[in-house]
């Protein structure tokens, strides 16, 4: 099946259910979407819950890709809400579900998010990732570009501190 993207969708209870699954399935499968070691959908629920009443349409904005009617993709780009960087957005909490990865849903949902900021008219995104994981790479095929590290800022368990990794794209 064809992944299907919408920006902004409709945040019924049934598709916030769908979020917090994912989301949970995610970070238990390791992903680096602000959780470490095993969650359950009780602990994800209230950081989701903060994360769609930021959801505005405006300064916050939710990408999430379907398969079928199942989220099994999604980010978000969020507006630093300072006048001064209004050209560029942060794009946090990208994610795939374990179960559809190596489909290439990950390439699809960057590349999607690229369109929707050039059509949006933004002029750069940028993104964090913790190091150790591997995803820069990732980004970086993708054409993101590594322009600073915090070492040590993101403590995953007790000696266990990794470099939160800033990259940015460009968009002209």
């Amino acid at each position: 099946m064809t992944l299907r993207f919408e920006l902004d969708p409709d945040l019924t209870a049934r598709l916030r259910d769908g979020i917090v699954a994912l989301w949970t399935d995610v970070s238990n499968a390791g992903g680096a979407v602000g959780f470490a070691g095993t969650v359950t959908a009780e602990d994800v629920r209230p950081t989701a819950t903060k994360t769609f009443a930021g959801v505005d349409g405006r300064h916050d904005r939710l990408l999430v890709g379907f398969d079928g009617d199942r989220p099994v993709a999604m980010l978000l780009f969020v507006d630093g809400r300072f006048a001064l960087a209004a050209h560029w957005r942060t794009v946090k909490r990208v994610m795939v579900h374990p179960d559809v990865q190596g489909r290439g849903y990950g390439g699809a949902l960057m590349r999607e998010a690229e369109r929707v900021a050039r059509e949006i008219g933004w002029d750069a995104l940028h993104l964090t990732v913790r190091a150790g994981r591997g995803t820069e790479r990732f980004y970086s095929g993708l054409g993101y570009k590594e322009v600073g590290r915090l070492p040590g800022a993101l403590r995953v368990a007790p000696g266990d501190d990794r470099d939160e990794i800033h990259m940015w794209l460009t968009l002209d």
